[in-house]
């Protein structure tokens, strides 16, 4: 196993901290297909589920191999994953596809996908023996990162853009004792920032520049393909924000193809919100890629300079898959079909099914497709989105689908007649 530019193609051992090439470029972790061959089958992941014991008992760590294989000691899980796979047929109907799963990584320990990741780049992190982490956030990195480094001994350290984070999110860096630092600017201000900062002072940086976060995020995937019985779907959809788990997945779905465990690749679409549309532009009007100044409600996605971009186009292609964009209107009325189904979701979570509402209109998925659309983050993590919406406040979003609560004098008369 080792570290490879995704550019110039140089390699560097994974025990020594590096996230850029001497080039510049990104990063990512090339396993030995050969040994993984030897190793890995459906038959010993189905065991481990069964089983359920450390570190297997995590929704990442029971994809050891195919993760990163280090040693138990220095693993960091509270545990991760094991999210439910939902078939809901109101989401189906607005979608108009009856064969549609939402695969919910807002069930994960902090409320968002991003503790799969978090667990394997701590992991790393003990194991090189940090005793500082940092990161910048618009919020889920920042939760999840604050947990995770409790969990190790470390102190962590959060930047985040002044007043463009949500509450929710922020509740829980403050909680979970990062030592949080405001800056003036945007998240993509903030992510050059963090970088320097490592840089010059030696901590260890857990955006998902960091090649490991991208290996805990393809245990998404590899779940998924788990709770369907090793059956690969036609479509995953997937919120785009920077870009890290599109990045992820097509990456582990291609090395499952490599080793014979999947004999197809489903296509990848990942949907943009269209105040931050950067990979969409260029997708759509095939331009160089071109950062954006991102504006969205969807505060997750809240970006315009996507650090993976690059590694996302690839997976991209190489799935066959499609970029789109939605506005935050198509957003906050999927988020009310999603919401009312019982399941919930934060806003960003939502671009993957009004996208792909979107695209089964447009006749890019077929109505008889089976497709999988991930939802990124757990409802509580923007409530303010929530409320606002349902009382109509929410500045340029018609409230189409609210559910107004009912003011009413304090008697039994009166709610009788509201509930008649």
């Amino acid at each position: 196993m080792i570290l490879r530019c995704i550019e110039c193609r140089r390699e560097y051992p994974i025990d020594k901290v590096r996230h850029r090439c001497e080039c510049g470029d990104l990063l990512e972790v090339v396993h030995d297909m050969g040994t993984l061959r030897k190793k890995v089958s459906s038959q010993l992941f189905d065991e481990r589920l069964a089983k359920r014991e450390f570190p297997y008992n995590s929704g990442v760590w029971r994809y050891k191999e195919l993760i990163l294989d280090i040693e138990n000691k220095f693993i960091i899980s509270r545990p991760e994953g094991n999210t439910n796979l939902y078939q809901a047929d109101k989401v189906g109907e607005y979608v108009g596809i009856k064969n549609i799963w939402l695969k919910h990584e807002g069930e994960n320990p902090t409320g968002s996908f991003k503790d799969r990741g978090m667990s394997c780049a701590i992991s790393v992190a003990k194991m090189l023996g940090f005793k500082k982490v940092a990161c910048a956030s618009t919020g889920n990195t920042s939760a999840s990162m604050a947990s995770y480094a409790d969990l190790a001994g470390m102190e962590s350290i959060v930047f985040i853009p002044k007043g463009k984070i949500a509450f929710g999110k922020l509740a829980q860096a403050l909680a979970y004792g990062a030592k949080t630092i405001q800056i003036k600017g945007d998240f993509d201000d903030a992510m050059k920032l963090v970088q320097e900062v490592c840089q010059e002072l030696e901590i260890y940086l857990l955006n998902s520049i960091n090649p490991f976060r991208i290996e805990g995020q393809k245990a998404i995937g590899f779940e998924v393909l788990q709770q369907l019985d090793w059956q690969v779907p036609d479509w995953f959809i997937l919120p785009g924000g920077n870009l890290g788990n599109n990045t992820a997945l097509s990456k582990g779905f291609r090395e499952l193809y490599q080793i014979g465990m999947i004999n197809r690749i489903p296509r990848m679409a990942v949907i943009q919100a269209q105040g931050a549309n950067p990979l969409y532009t260029m997708w759509k009007e095939k331009t160089p890629f071109t950062a954006v100044k991102a504006e969205t409600i969807a505060s997750a996605v809240k970006i315009g300079n996507p650090v993976s971009w690059k590694k996302s186009i690839r997976g991209i292609e190489w799935s066959r898959g499609v970029v789109e964009q939605v506005t935050d209107q198509e957003i906050m009325d999927a988020k009310a079909f999603v919401d009312a189904s019982g399941i919930g979701a934060e806003p960003a979570s939502c671009c993957s099914i009004a996208g792909a509402k979107k695209l089964v209109k447009a006749g890019v998925i077929d109505k008889k497709e089976r497709v999988v659309a991930v939802l990124t983050g757990n409802l509580l993590k923007d409530p303010d989105a929530v409320v606002n919406y349902h009382l109509g406040r929410l500045k340029g979003i018609k409230s189409r689908y609210a559910n107004k609560p009912i003011m009413m004098e304090s008697s039994l008369k009166a709610v009788r007649k509201v509930l008649e």
